[in-house]
Order: C-alpha cells, then sequence, then structure tokens
C-alpha cells in the first residue's frame, strides 16, 4: 500500500511552508537532547561500521549527527520539501538524503539491497502515521535492518495527548509552531500505547531493551516550560 494523497499533501504543505533554519520545526530539537542520547542506548548492541538509516528525517538534524557516530548515514523523508530543507542544511556534510515513502515495499527493499543491512533510526514516526499504514512503517524498519542491523525506535506515548492538549488550551491558544501542526492536519501521538509494541513484534522485530523517555520541542509554554512530550524507546533486532 501507499499512504493517502491527503496525508502525503500534509506533510508536503507543512515542509514547503516551514522555514529554513534549526529549530523551526516544533520537533526539531539540538540533537544533544535526542540523537545523541538515543545512539548512546543504541550503540551497545549495534556495529558503528555499518550505515544508519534515518526514517522520517526531516530537515536532516539528527542525520546529520548520526553521520559523525557511523561509518554513514541516509536520512530519507516522505516530503521532497523536507529531503530539500536536509540537502540545503547539509551544506557539503557526507551524509545523504532522499524522497522514500516507508509504505512502497519495492523502494525499501531497493533501499536495503543498495545499503545492506543498515541500523535504522525512526523518532516519532509511527504515532502519527495513518493507521493503515502502520504495520508497513514498521515492515520497514525489519527490512532494512535485515539480519544483522539494529534499530532504535522511539514513540510518543498516550501522556503526550495530555501535554499537547495543555498547550493548546494555553491563554491565546497554542504556540506558532504547535498551531502550524494542527494548521496542516498533522496528528501526533494519534497510536495507542499497546498498538507501537504490537506492530513491532508482527513485523518480525525483537525488543532488545527499551525504556521511558521524553522528546523535547523547540516550543515552550508561557511560563517557559519547555514542552516535553513522553515517549517509549526500544532498541530492535530481527527475532
Amino acid at each position: 500500500m501507499n499512504v493517502s494523497e491527503n496525508y502525503r499533501n500534509a506533510w508536503e504543505s507543512y515542509w514547503s511552508q516551514t522555514a529554513d533554519g534549526r529549530g523551526e520545526a516544533i520537533w526539531d530539537a539540538d540533537p544533544s537532547l535526542t540523537a545523541a542520547p538515543h545512539s548512546e542506548l543504541l550503540l551497545p548492541h549495534a556495529d558503528t561500521g555499518r550505515t544508519i538509516v534515518d526514517l522520517g528525517c526531516g530537515n536532516g538534524t539528527q542525520t546529520r549527527y548520526l553521520a559523525t557516530r557511523f561509518a554513514r548515514a541516509v536520512g530519507v523523508d516522505l516530503s521532497h520539501a523536507a529531503v530539500e530543507h536536509a540537502r540545503r542544511a547539509a551544506n557539503g556534510d557526507p551524509v545523504e538524503f532522499r524522497q522514500l515513502d516507508l509504505t512502497d515495499t519495492d523502494a525499501v527493499r531497493a533501499l536495503h539491497q543498495r545499503l545492506g543491512d543498515s541500523h535504522v533510526y525512526m523518532r516519532a514516526v509511527i504515532h502519527q502515521s495513518e493507521p493503515a499504514a502502520r504495520p508497513a512503517v514498521a515492515a520497514a524498519v525489519a527490512e532494512l535492518i535485515g539480519t544483522e542491523g539494529r534499530a532504535f525506535v522511539v514513540e510518543l506515548t498516550s501522556g503526550s495527548r495530555e501535554v499537547l492538549r495543555r498547550a493548546a488550551a494555553e491563554p491565546g491558544g497554542p504556540g506558532p509552531k504547535l498551531q502550524r501542526v494542527f494548521h496542516h492536519g498533522l496528528k501526533p501521538a494519534d497510536a495507542p500505547d499497546e498498538e507501537i509494541p504490537q506492530l513491532l513484534a508482527k513485523a518480525g522485530l525483537a525488543v532488545l531493551d527499551d525504556g521511558e523517555t521524553t522528546l523535547p520541542q523547540t516550543e515552550h509554554l508561557r511560563d517557559g516550560t519547555r514542552i516535553d512530550l513522553p515517549a517509549r524507546w526500544f532498541v530492535l533486532a530481527r527475532a
């Protein structure tokens, strides 16, 4: 299956109307808060000599950091506009970006054939995917890691919905970055908590390690508190 045209257009319009520059997207946190600590959780299980593929890379902030920890980093995103953002921001850094629909099984398989068994980094992709597409997204992780790669997957939990509700109910409404998420019809924290581990297991993935965390955002509440969204992380291998 492929994602719906509405879903594809929502992300294309979001990234087309997002300015270049670090932190313009609400989830574009500094790697010191995201990819760096996530790498420390993945590295005990992962061979740094392999390629790592950043699924849903957006403007590539985390991908560029991952390129400093692994032999090679490739960022992929559904949105052409996001990939163009990432290529501009790379500014000659040794990292590759390309457009990819994770529900396009043939395209995912072709990427695996080109890169070989790779590691995967996926931050907050399943939870906002269309329900019918989520099994294919989990299957893409399994396809790309093959038998030798490992994956780090982190997804928002239901607690994030309450944080977002509180942010949306602030006097004057949500901040401009969160407003843009809602304006483009994006749906954060849309998946039930129990769905994520079930999808991963059905895709043939085994959990090597997991835990609770938060995903820091680049927007704050009116009182100055940073919006940190509750999440759960998994380190995965093929079962």
